[in-house]
């Protein structure tokens, strides 16, 4: 049963973690939503108005909101880690937009290492 399930560690900008566990059905908006109803203790200063603006990073992209954690093939009974981020949109599909998500990653990486 555990390895139908998938453990999420998610950091915020300000380096603060929780750990979740999902399904692999749940796409990103099912996440945010999750999140934001179940909002950590400890996160108060980071709380945000609307599960809609709450953003998952993942391996430097942004993750659209349909994308569930299935299809990005996590390896069962391992934790994955993914930045939460808040904002109102996600970049344009170009070179201008990975460059940003990339280097919005790097920042965040810098921060926890």
């Amino acid at each position: 049963l555990t390895s139908q399930r998938v453990n999420l560690r998610l950091i915020l900008v300000s380096g603060k973690t929780q750990d979740f566990i999902f399904s692999p059905s749940d796409s990103a908006m099912d996440i945010a939503k999750h999140v934001f109803d179940n909002w950590p203790l400890g996160w108060e200063e980071e709380q945000v108005g609307s599960a809609s603006i709450l953003r998952l990073i993942f391996q430097g992209r942004f993750l659209h909101g349909s994308v569930t954690l299935g299809a990005l093939k996590l390896p069962p009974g391992r934790t994955t880690v993914m930045h939460l981020v808040a904002r109102e949109t996600l970049p344009e599909p170009n070179s201008h937009g990975e460059n940003l998500s990339l280097a919005l990653s790097g920042c965040l990486t810098h921060l926890i290492t």
